[in-house]
């Protein structure tokens, strides 16, 4: 009998663990909402940001082989505190990744009002990749605080992320080429 209650107890912590990390990516969402709606993005500041995002980290930190590695080889209590601290900068680099692609869907807005056809074309794909990015980082971001509150669970699939991630910057650049004074991007896309 005390053993199902213990179950019972784990079960219940655990719910309101993830109740609270629902609470928190939705305050996380009002908060971006909030906060775009008040910025003017600028096709330099979304290529700062995009640059200066280390995507390869970005991908150990959130890599399944990595993690196996470490569950294996650490004591459980040394894996949960090493997955906390990965999880937690990985859920940064995503937290960045959704603030440049806010920016980038206003250059993207911007763009399509240009009455250049390929700028405006190339415009509705930066928005269209930048909405695809920002929804892929919230999930993310959810999914890493969860992991940070809840070590022991197996949740990865993040990769998609960083398939989006480099899709927007490849959509980022084709914007610049098409852009007029902006030579430092076509500069950028050939190194």
């Amino acid at each position: 009998m005390e053993q199902g209650a213990s179950t019972i107890s784990q079960a219940l912590i655990a719910s309101w663990a993830l109740v609270a990390v629902a609470f928190v990516a939705l305050g996380i969402v009002v908060y971006v909402a909030l906060r775009s709606r008040t910025r003017r993005g600028d096709l330099e500041k979304a290529l700062q940001a995009f640059r200066s995002l280390d995507i390869e980290a970005f991908r150990n930190l959130v890599d399944a082989d990595e993690e196996a590695f470490l569950r294996e080889n650490l004591s459980p209590q040394k894996f949960r505190a090493i997955k906390r601290g990965r999880a937690w900068a990985a859920f940064l680099y995503a937290w960045e990744a959704g603030g440049a692609a806010t920016t980038l869907a206003e250059i993207g807005h911007a763009a399509q009002r240009n009455p250049n056809p390929q700028v405006a074309a190339s415009g509705a794909q930066v928005a269209e990749s930048a909405f695809r990015l920002r929804l892929q980082t919230m999930r993310a971001c959810l999914q890493l605080l969860t992991e940070v509150v809840l070590p022991d669970l197996q949740l990865r699939s993040i990769p998609p992320l960083v398939d989006q991630y480099e899709q927007s910057v490849e959509t980022l650049f084709r914007l610049g080429r098409f852009s007029p004074g902006t030579p430092e991007l076509q500069r950028s896309k050939k190194a």
